[in-house]
């Protein structure tokens, strides 16, 4: 029997490893031509990303069926049990679910980390977790939204696609949006919208190159959804326009109201995630509180619960009292802080959708009561209150624009809509600078308006970079000294120091010049110590090289010592040429890992692979011998005769990001830790990535190695 398993077993391997090598080849010839190449991959992405969308929504209207025995419809009826059982059970569940699978994925700010850091490089396991808690989430009752997961999915679908199909960075991120696009697309129905969503959230990029695959993909995702699930709007409302010019005057008060209520979102959003990082539980019960929170309120107002599209509805027709529209606002802020903070998955835009609804419709009633005739009904400022609610959490004025337009189908309130949504924009900007989503990604110390450059500097630290070479000099030193030695040195900068080789101040080339025209009239009347300067700062191992490169642009200086933090020991020098030096190894570090790791996708356990005559490639588990040492330690390369190029775990279920998120939370770390804790969680989030010479390799690392054919033959016998 286990023979015979065996077999089928190794027939498995062969029929897969066919099955790679025909679809690479097929790729190949399609890649003669590029356009075709390209357009034919956004319609398959656009496809598969379809096929999630429809999937990830059948999912969840059953498990709403099952968890509420005909789903949330019927929740007028429901009894008190249930409607605080049923939450509960379901953030146990989640908590459960992502404490042992997806801790390290946190949706949209995950892929976007991604793209910008990671090339990116999706795993497809985590973006099927995240969504399978995410459907718990919303058919429990959960207030969460379904577009983070959904994009997600589009994503690693992108991702896995230009993975196998070999495509550089570039190209890699274009798929990954036509992903998300189509996902997006798919779900709201809204394809040219997806397409925005993708390109100003996700990539951050207009470019043409990117902007037609995206939109074939998003457009024919959205084809797809329409033939399965219809093509009718997202959202029903009654016809709308404009009575008044007042009304526009109206519409950008309604802005600043839904910039001031989208702020208070996002803040009540972290806030609440900040209070359970002090609460004494493990982070798998965490949720299952949030739960129970959510079921207390729906006892109230049971309108919050899920994602609320018929209590939308209603709103849009104006069929509800203003004053519960008003405390709905405020319900749907604590239920939704509550469910995300605690730790579920899940999106924002479908709750930021709901508390606009809310806004603008009580906003839309107090109006026509104060302004009877001059106003449109509320069912108007309720709809555009919905983008203007978006655009302020997650900041993306065409897109919100072009959502709610595409997903209502009226056109009257076009004008409106865009001037509530510019309004809210531009406030919620001032009274809070990151989006909700930007804001995740600050706290794990990516930020991604500064760009890459920043981003990669914030993840090095002057140990990284400094050199153990510099100048010292005693503080009596005399000035003919200082100018003998500054004749024969190259630098620019001598350091004074005591006895002990605490650091005391810094002699720089621009003061000893500016005493040369005095000659021999200083000489035995000037030291070193009167020409010094004491006002310097210095930084220590910890530091990171952005705060290094902050330093270069407030002082004069070529370079600034580095010193021990405890006993002011100098310890080296850090100039302009460290940092770029170190910047450039680790750009070109994650550039390797990006265009290796494709390779790398493809390969079977233990396959070796030819590079050359005698050179070749192959991946392996860490020798036991390996196990508890730094690679510099080992010698690899001059013991063994190969070199390691990629590292990636066989287990990533690690610890690390929860534990770096709680120290963010808590703030009971400097800044430096929390940066290389950070650093860590980033490394072990990666499908791949090239160590660095300290790195300790351990039991669950596989190694991808190079070297003559010999050696490799040597080390896999190891």
């Amino acid at each position: 029997m286990n023979l015979s398993r065996l077999r089928v077993f190794r027939l498995w391997r062969v029929m897969a490893r066919r099955f790679r090598q025909r679809l690479h080849a097929n790729i190949e010839r399609m890649r003669t031509t590029d356009q075709v190449f390209m357009i034919s991959a956004a319609v398959l992405i656009g496809v598969l990303g379809a096929g999630g969308a429809i999937a990830f929504r059948e999912l969840i209207m059953f498990i709403e069926s099952v968890a509420w025995g005909g789903g949330l419809s019927g929740r007028v009826s429901l009894t008190t049990l249930t409607v605080l059982t049923v939450p509960t059970a379901g953030g146990l569940i989640v908590g459960i679910l992502i404490y042992f699978s997806t801790r390290e994925a946190r949706g949209l700010p995950d892929v976007m980390e991604a793209v910008a850091l990671r090339g990116g490089r999706i795993r497809p396991r985590v973006a099927v977790e995240t969504s399978l808690a995410t459907a718990i989430s919303i058919g429990t009752g959960l207030s969460v939204g379904r577009e983070g997961p959904i994009a997600h999915i589009g994503a690693a679908i992108g991702s896995t696609f230009g993975r196998l199909s070999h495509v550089n960075v570039h190209r890699m991120r274009t798929f990954v949006g036509c992903g998300a696009a189509a996902g997006i697309a798919a779900t709201f129905n809204t394809p040219i919208a997806g397409a925005l969503f993708s390109l100003e959230v996700i990539l951050g990029n207009f470019s043409f190159s990117r902007f037609s695959p995206i939109v074939i993909s998003s457009v024919v995702a959205t084809a797809i959804s329409r033939h399965f699930l219809g093509n009718q709007p997202a959202i029903i409302v009654p016809p709308h326009g404009v009575n008044h010019p007042l009304e526009f005057a109206l519409y950008a008060i309604l802005g600043i109201l839904a910039a001031i209520v989208g702020t208070l979102f996002v803040r009540a959003l972290y806030g609440v995630e900040d209070l359970y990082g002090k609460v004494p539980l493990p982070d798998y019960l965490k949720p299952m509180t949030g739960g129970l929170l959510v079921g207390a309120l729906a006892l109230l107002y049971p309108q919050i619960l899920g994602v609320g599209y018929e209590t939308m509805d209603r709103a849009l027709f104006s069929e509800l009292e203003w004053q519960l529209l008003l405390i709905l606002v405020f319900m749907k802020i604590a239920a939704t802080s509550f469910t995300l903070g605690s730790g579920a998955s899940g999106g924002v835009i479908a709750p930021s959708l709901f508390v606009g609804c809310m806004l603008g419709g009580a906003y839309g009633a107090l109006v026509n009561h104060l302004l009877p005739g001059t106003s449109a009904t509320g069912g108007a400022y309720a709809l555009v209150a919905m983008g203007a609610l978006v655009s302020s959490t997650i900041r993306t004025p065409m897109t919100s624009i072009l959502m709610i337009f595409e997903m209502t189908g009226n056109y009257e309130l076009i004008l409106p809509l865009a001037i509530s949504v510019i309004v809210s924009t531009a406030l919620s900007a001032y009274l809070l600078k990151p989006s909700v989503y930007t804001m995740r990604l600050l706290r794990r110390n990516v930020d991604l308006e500064k760009g890459q450059e920043t981003n990669v500097l914030r993840s090095l630290n002057v140990g990284q970079a400094r050199v153990a070479s510099f100048e010292t000099i005693p503080p009596q030193a005399p000035l003919d000294d200082l100018m003998s030695r500054l004749a024969e040195s190259t630098d620019t900068e001598f350091y004074i120091t005591d006895d002990e080789e605490r650091y005391q101040g810094t002699v720089t080339f621009d003061r000893i010049r500016s005493l040369v025209a005095y000659g021999e009239d200083l000489e035995g009347v000037i030291v070193a110590h009167d020409i010094a300067q004491f006002d310097l700062p210095t930084v220590s191992d910890g530091d990171t090289l952005d705060r290094v490169m902050l330093l270069f642009s407030r002082h004069q200086v070529n370079a600034f010592p580095v010193v021990e933090p405890d006993s002011q020991r100098l310890v080296g020098v850090i100039s302009r040429e460290h940092v770029m030096d170190a910047y450039n190894r680790e750009t070109a570090r994650r550039d390797l890992a990006g265009e290796f790791g494709n390779m790398v996708d493809t390969l079977s356990d233990g396959q070796v692979v030819q590079l050359g005559d005698s050179y070749a490639m192959v991946e392996i588990n860490a020798p036991r011998r390996f196990t508890g040492s730094t690679i510099r330690r080992l010698q690899i390369r001059s013991r063994y005769g190969v070199q390691i190029l990629l590292i990636r775990k066989r287990e990533q279920r690690t610890g690390q990001a929860n534990q770096a998120g709680q120290v963010n939370r808590t703030g009971q770390a400097n800044r430096a830790d929390q940066v290389n804790q950070a650093d860590q969680v980033n490394q072990a989030a990666r499908a791949h990535f090239v160590p660095k010479p300290d790195y300790v390799i351990k039991e669950e690392d596989v190694l991808l190695v190079a070297g003559e054919r010999e050696s490799i033959d040597r080390i896999v016998n190891l």
